[in-house]
């Protein structure tokens, strides 16, 4: 309900939350139960307020169970504080805020009179100043953040705190549905919003306690990989990831050996796990072991199978931080490289395997200024020819 709160869909926020859109919507709009054709039970949808996480200094639902409990079995106010851990005042305006006009004290209907108080709709100062909004707007459209429009507004109003606003007010204004702030600048009319993230909601963040695993597999973290793999002096450490097509239907996957820089290229008629792990398995398992001693890839769903593939490879892999695309920087300098023949917003799925070769073996016999001017693929065969193969010095 936060998340709906900010403009999210009911989808979008549904899958946040880790529930089916069948749920979100119930819990959003409510729904009806049905029996034989007839309406038996509608359910209400929820209330932001109700839901929500609150202080434990307010009394919560289950306590004002426990009350009406005890009330009903005849327990003084005092024995009622002192189970519950509370004060006596805490108790007494309880029963006479949210009781009923009989007197009775019913839990529930107390709980969502005091969410109702709760629910205080203050106005923002953004709403009730139009020089403030003019002056953000303004500099909204030269591109400018909100922390840089708060930091100028404090310097430029210094002795006028209703012209001053904290950058976090700015984002609220931002995110709010239909903003009057949402709209593209002038010099850049092909971006939506004014934020240079080209964000129009808030992304979410979950506490470190209440995030998931990636994988139900447990990951071996970049920071636990040996130093000779980062320090490039061993070979046979290599970098993977995929190169994505037109709306996300196609894509070519792609590995760099660290230490020579030689390319090989998955032909992958899905993206699907099962697919990526088939074919990298097929393009690894020719070499030695000596040349395939790890694997770096990034978090994305297509490597959910990483433990079939170390038990096919006999090798580890892992797994770059979240959007830490650096973290492999020779493979995604390669995929920079390999746009050349594969163009972002094109149907990968048309390459045929016989041509990802063609292009795989072009871009191993082309000299590289990090490698002195000499092809992947004379550094690599000479690795492949050395028994046991051993490190090259350049």
């Amino acid at each position: 309900m936060e998340l709906r709160a900010r403009g999210w869909g009911v989808r979008a926020a549904a899958r946040e939350a880790g529930v089916s859109p069948a749920a979100g919507h119930n819990w959003a709009n409510g729904y009806t139960v049905y029996r034989d054709g007839t309406a038996i039970k509608t359910v209400a949808p929820l209330d932001r307020l109700a839901v929500r996480e609150i202080s434990s200094r307010y009394l919560s639902e289950n306590e004002r169970i426990q009350i009406a409990d005890l009330r009903r079995e005849g327990v003084n106010v005092a024995k009622i504080a002192e189970q519950l851990k509370r004060s006596r005042s805490t108790i007494y305006r309880e029963l006479k805020r949210n009781a009923t006009s009989s007197g009775a004290y019913r839990p529930h209907e107390a709980h969502r009179q005091a969410v109702a108080r709760r629910a205080r709709h203050h106005r923002r100062r953004i709403d009730v100043h139009p020089e403030l909004v003019e002056a953000i707007s303004e500099l909204l459209a030269q591109r400018w953040s909100p922390e840089q429009i708060s930091r100028h507004l404090r310097r430029q109003h210094v002795n006028n705190p209703a012209m001053q606003l904290c950058h976090e007010s700015i984002y609220q204004a931002l995110y709010q549905p239909g903003s009057l702030l949402m709209r593209p600048s002038r010099l850049a009319p092909h971006r939506r919003s004014p934020l240079r993230t080209g964000r129009d909601h808030r992304r979410a963040h979950v506490a470190l306690d209440r995030r998931r695993s990636r994988f139900e597999q447990p990951m071996l973290a970049i920071h636990d990989r040996p130093a000779s793999a980062t320090d490039r002096i061993e070979a046979g450490h290599w970098e993977g990831n995929l190169i994505i097509g037109k709306e996300g239907l196609s894509a070519v996957g792609t590995l760099v050996e660290r230490h020579s820089r030689i390319v090989r290229l998955l032909h992958l008629p899905r993206r699907d796990g099962v697919t990526v792990r088939r074919a990298l398995t097929e393009r690894l398992k020719d070499l030695p072991p000596s040349l395939v001693r790890s694997i770096t890839w990034d978090q994305g769903t297509e490597m959910a199978r990483h433990g079939e593939v170390t038990a096919a490879l006999g090798v580890p892999v892992y797994f770059c931080d979240s959007r830490s695309p650096w973290q492999r920087g020779s493979n995604e300098n390669m995929n920079g490289v390999l746009r050349d023949y594969f163009p972002k917003g094109t149907d990968l799925s048309v390459h045929s395997l016989e041509h990802l070769m063609a292009v795989e073996n072009e871009l191993n016999h082309r000299p590289r200024r990090v490698l002195q001017d000499r092809s992947p693929a004379t550094l690599f065969d000479a690795l492949l020819a050395s028994e046991p193969p051993r490190v090259l010095q350049r």
